[in-house]
């Protein structure tokens, strides 16, 4: 979830869309608003903040200190005109980073992962074998090759790559993808989303790479390098590729 604190209503809204164009959840509050809102949340709502975005507030730093007293999430300004002082009054007060608009959302969600790396918030496992998942709104790719995604499916890919080995619920994994304040979608949804990705990917890669424990949820696995798999249409096996191998030099290790 993208969070963003600015209190001209046209601005906010308008990254906001462009945010959930990206099938990125985005909430937009005013300066006054933000405190109430941050003690509306508990711990693991704050841990589903990809980044806040500071527009234009009238105290910068009272703003970045009622995020900072509850959370190490990226905190990006976004200024409509920049001069020096304001940039070093901005990191002086807490910013993470500044940046002048017009800007890209995908820069800023770039911005927000390399800044959560920087803090080792998270330790994403971008890779799986063949699989490839970015953090920034592109497809994710198998052996290179851009792998496309409904945006609801391949947020869900992006948020379980990015806590690495870790489980998450169905509920954590609803608030990532589609916020904490949405109540017009059910979180059931999320298993329906979850189902269409283990079939689309088992298809691709031949073995299930979304693991799920009753009570405990799911995470993205790497199949074992020596585990045999079924190839789909034939009674042959083969094995998946060990790390650096691509699956079309595999595939010709096969036994009958």
């Amino acid at each position: 979830m993208i969070v963003i604190v600015d209190n001209r209503e046209l601005v906010r809204d308008g990254f906001k869309a462009m945010f959930l164009r990206l099938g990125y959840p985005a909430v937009a509050i005013g300066e006054h608003e933000l405190d109430d809102w941050l003690d509306s949340l508990i711990a693991d709502d704050l841990d589903n903040v990809q980044a806040f975005l500071l527009g234009t507030v009238g105290d910068n730093e009272g703003t970045v200190s009622s995020i900072r007293e509850r959370t190490k999430a990226p905190l990006i300004a976004v200024l409509d005109q920049s001069s020096l002082p304001d940039i070093l009054n901005l990191f002086e007060n807490g910013a993470d980073d500044v940046v002048k608009k017009p800007v890209h959302v995908t820069e800023i969600l770039a911005r927000a992962a390399a800044i959560r790396r920087r803090q080792k918030i998270e330790e994403p496992k971008r890779m799986f074998g063949a699989l490839r998942v970015f953090s920034d709104g592109r497809d994710p790719q198998i052996d290179g090759e851009p792998f496309a995604l409904p945006r609801r499916e391949r947020r869900i890919l992006e948020y379980l790559a990015s806590i690495g080995d870790r489980r998450a619920t169905r509920s954590q994994i609803y608030n990532a993808v589609y916020g904490v304040m949405e109540e017009e979608v059910d979180e059931c949804v999320v298993e329906s989303h979850i189902s269409k990705l283990r079939k689309k990917f088992k298809n691709a890669l031949g073995y299930d790479i979304i693991d799920s424990k009753r009570f405990l949820g799911y995470c993205l696995i790497q199949q074992a390098a020596d585990e045999p798999v079924a190839t789909p249409g034939t009674s042959a096996t083969k094995f998946v590729p060990q790390s650096g191998v691509s699956l079309a030099q595999a595939s010709a290790a096969t036994v009958s």
